[in-house]
């Protein structure tokens, strides 16, 4: 996917990332964290995502920025998810959203590029307690989001 999306900054073990929001309220720092978790018995990554606090460096996921600039913002985090997909193939990436709100914002997203994240996700969507494949026109609460694998050989 070759989307207009800001240029970012990326630590060395390519899981924490920040790039700045420009828009009517300035530049605004913006960083996501990949956190390793456990969860179904498997290691998944958490997707943390907000405005990083200047003075403590704590991701505020629940700012409302307002500045103007959503589409490259969510364009620039699915360009993350692919870099460190890139280098963490084998796991699996828990995003939800801190608000209802915003884990639909983040569906919405998805809907809109799902026939090009198929070719190269696998995409599961959590409704009522159960993982599915992600579907467009369904309400999720969570999603899980991992690399396909290139090559699978049966010996």
């Amino acid at each position: 996917m070759n989307l207009e999306r800001y240029a970012y900054f990326v630590s060395d073990d390519f899981k924490n990332y920040a790039f700045y929001s420009s828009g009517p309220k300035g530049h605004l720092k913006k960083t996501v964290r990949f956190h390793q978790v456990s969860y179904l018995n498997e290691t998944v990554y958490n997707l943390g995502f907000g405005d990083e606090d200047a003075v403590t460096g704590k991701i505020d996921d629940r700012a409302i920025s307002n500045n103007e600039d959503k589409d490259l913002v969510l364009a620039t985090v699915a360009s993350i998810i692919n870099e460190f997909c890139a280098h963490y193939m084998k796991y699996f990436i828990l995003i939800v959203g801190s608000t209802p709100s915003r884990t639909r914002l983040y569906q919405m997203a998805a809907s809109r590029l799902l026939e090009h994240m198929k070719l190269d996700y696998n995409i599961l969507g959590l409704k009522d307690d159960q993982w599915t494949h992600f579907e467009r026109k369904k309400n999720y609460t969570g999603f899980l989001v991992k690399k396909k694998e290139l090559f699978k050989f049966d010996i």
